[in-house]
């Protein structure tokens, strides 16, 4: 799950930047994601799959091999630093409310 709100972030993010208007709901899904970007950007910092998955994502060239390589380096993370996995959680969990209530949300675009 963790990957893929990262794609929507980036595409998100790319949209914004193209003049997108937010609702409020999308406000928070947007803020939240925000979050679980710069926590895992943080932990993966110099991660070249984590740079390459957000430029393909908005160029809209996802690429199974790079996804999974974030994937990987997610799980590696967690797994080296259990407080990381529990603040990851944390903030999974609130974008996954805030997805809840976005209507269509972003696991039914981004996460298949």
């Amino acid at each position: 799950m963790v990957v893929g709100y990262l794609v929507a972030w980036a595409v998100a993010k790319a949209r914004r930047i193209a003049g997108r208007a937010d609702t409020e709901v999308d406000a928070a899904l947007d803020a939240g994601m925000d979050r679980l970007h710069d926590l895992v950007a943080a932990k993966l910092q110099g991660e070249p799959a984590l740079a390459k998955l957000e430029s393909d994502a908005v160029a809209g060239n996802e690429n199974r091999r790079t996804r999974d390589r974030v994937q990987l380096a997610v799980e590696d993370a967690v797994e080296e630093d259990p407080e990381f996995g529990e603040r990851l959680a944390e903030t999974l969990a609130a974008v996954r409310q805030a997805d809840a209530g976005a209507g269509a949300t972003v696991t039914q675009c981004h996460l298949a």
